[in-house]
């Protein structure tokens, strides 16, 4: 029989953004990673060390390519740009979303909540899930054989798993396993998705706004 060609693509979502307002920053510019963060990208790109990773992709949003980056120095690549795994657009970018001025309390806003399914908010799931899988078979077909990084957000890691695992895509968002830093690895084999795996390399730092870490 033939040896089976496996290739692992491990989903990072980027660390702990400087945020102390609580805004939802979707895909606004300017949310640099808390030095929290920046312990967090150091922390993953450690865990990563023995690995074989020869891929690197990231969202263009700023705390994408500032997690990726201790990894880009490590493994000595260049991070690829790829917009098929950014955050998900949200009617409610930038703004508060709990509190009493917050965007869920105001009925104002209630209609745009009428379809959790969709969501009605926002970027359909389906829409997130399609592009996802385009960005995550590219990767897997860069790194045939050995590993790729993809450094991406929440809610596009979490569509894609839910996708692949053949689960339905609308969900509560509080059973998210996702946190800042976490790693959703994924294993192909022959490029067949065959499973996926959740760990937390930097689960032991807290995320905490502490101030914007210094330039990568």
């Amino acid at each position: 029989m033939a040896a089976v060609t496996r290739t692992v693509v491990h989903l990072l979502r980027h660390g702990k953004v400087q945020n102390p307002e609580g805004i939802l920053y979707g895909l606004l510019p300017g949310f640099h990673l808390a030095s929290s963060g920046r312990a967090m990208a150091e922390a993953v790109a450690g865990h990563l060390a023995d690995h074989d990773i020869s891929h690197l992709v990231a969202s263009s949003l700023t705390r994408a390519q500032e997690t990726a980056a201790p990894i880009s120095a490590r493994f000595d690549l260049p991070i690829v740009t790829d917009d098929r795994v950014i955050e998900a657009t949200n009617q409610f970018q930038g703004r508060r979303m709990t509190g009493k001025d917050g965007a869920l309390v105001q009925p104002s806003n209630w209609l745009k909540l009428r379809d959790p399914a969709t969501p009605s908010w926002g970027e359909p799931y389906l829409v997130i899930a399609h592009r996802m899988l385009a960005g995550v078979y590219a990767a897997e077909a860069a790194a045939r054989g050995r590993e790729a990084v993809i450094v991406s957000h929440q809610l596009p890691i979490w569509t894609i798993r839910r996708y692949l695992e053949g689960k339905r895509l609308w969900h509560n968002p509080a059973i998210r396993q996702c946190n800042v830093a976490s790693l959703t690895s994924l294993t192909f084999e022959d490029g067949v998705f065959t499973r996926a795996h959740y760990s937390e390399p930097a689960g032991h730092i807290p995320a905490v706004n502490d101030g914007p870490g210094a330039a990568a």
